[in-house]
């Protein structure tokens, strides 16, 4: 096995233990977004298809609450905001 293959398995265990998401996984281990996905979709099917299977399931749940964690990113980016502008009011 290559070391591509071994990345591979190595960020899919990662994402299936921690159900991290694809950007948390790429910026934990210093690789872009894109490496990370190519690793757990294309490379991974081909090396194990079984682990593959596993993470494409934590990718399509994370892929299904995308909408509401950019939400709560939202809303906290814009009550941090408030407290700078207005620290008086709560």
């Amino acid at each position: 096995m290559s070391t591509v293959e071994d990345r591979s398995v190595l960020l899919a265990r990662h994402i299936i233990d921690t159900n991290d998401t694809v950007r948390k996984t790429a910026k934990l281990f210093g690789i872009s977004k894109s490496t990370v996905h190519k690793d757990v979709t294309e490379r991974l099917s081909k090396v194990n298809h079984a682990l593959f299977l596993e993470v494409k399931k934590v990718l399509d749940q994370n892929k299904s609450e995308r909408h509401i964690r950019g939400g709560i990113a939202t809303r906290e980016k814009f009550r941090k905001y408030r407290e700078s502008t207005h620290p008086d009011a709560v």
